[in-house]
């Protein structure tokens, strides 16, 4: 059995599951291995996201401990997310999941220029 906080899992692979249970997520964490961002930027760049929703995803990836949230005490006041060290570990697993992506529309549909994924995060 696992244990997070009050919650027990029978298998790691609902631990998972439990923390990146939308689409939402893995795009924040997507966008934040390339550099920290503002909630606006990110608001951006997931152009589908409200900005109900993406405050609530960021609260509960800040919840569980994958991205932070750092406040600057300035006029207008500065928030700034980025990765934790155990958010920065999924960058290996989101690579993947770009390449697999990349794969299967290769084989099943096709790519246009217009509003690609950018795989500028690889670069580092």
């Amino acid at each position: 059995m696992y244990y997070i906080n009050d919650k027990k899992y029978k298998c790691t692979v609902s631990v998972t599951l439990d923390i990146f249970n939308d689409r939402w997520k893995l795009a924040i964490i997507w966008h934040l291995l390339d550099s920290d961002k503002r909630f606006k930027e990110l608001h951006s760049i997931i152009s589908q996201i409200t900005q109900k929703t993406l405050t609530i995803k960021l609260k509960e990836l800040e919840e569980k401990k994958i991205i932070n949230r750092e406040i600057f005490p300035q006029v207008p006041l500065k928030v700034v997310y980025s990765l934790t060290n155990s958010g920065k570990k999924l960058r290996p697993v989101l690579e993947e999941m770009y390449k697999w992506g990349i794969t299967y529309v290769e084989e099943f549909g096709k790519i246009t220029e217009e509003n690609l994924c950018s795989n500028n995060i690889f670069e580092k």
